[in-house]
């Protein structure tokens, strides 16, 4: 790891009414658009899903390095992420956030590390540290 701090920087550009474009350096473009909830056209990556994303991820590659320290052997983990956003003290913001992990491991594995280190990498996920809201996990192993 790079001595902290570390800064990051991405672009976005809109012209009109069209979808955005959001770059960084050295990484492929995305579209971006509102999701349908906010009359966009629901078919691109919006602010909330990539936020959603974000989350996954983290915690996704928090796990895939704690796991790897740890010298423990999976096969998969899929994250499904469910975030609630509403209006609260008068602005609209994620009022909470659920991780749903299933984690695929060998017979034989212990599941009570297994369990032990999804926990651990939802300690140490940075983009779940920084929320505002509760984040709940639940685990399948």
């Amino acid at each position: 790891m790079h001595a902290l701090p570390h800064h990051y920087r991405i672009n976005a550009l809109a012209n009109g009414n069209e979808n955005l474009a959001l770059t960084a350096e050295g990484l492929p473009a995305l579209a971006a658009a509102a999701p349908a909830e906010f009359d966009g056209p629901g078919d691109q990556w919006s602010p909330e899903t990539l936020f959603l994303a974000s989350i996954s991820s983290c915690f996704i590659l928090s796990f895939r390095a704690i796991a790897t320290f740890s010298k423990f052997e999976w096969s998969q983990l899929e994250c499904d992420v469910e975030g609630v956003l509403d209006k609260q003290e008068r602005k609209m913001r994620f009022t909470g956030v659920t991780i749903n992990a299933k984690l695929s491991v060998a017979d034989g594995v212990d599941k009570e590390k297994a369990k032990s280190l999804l926990e651990k990498a939802e300690q140490n996920c940075l983009v779940s540290n920084s929320l505002a809201c509760p984040v709940h996990l639940n685990i399948s192993i």
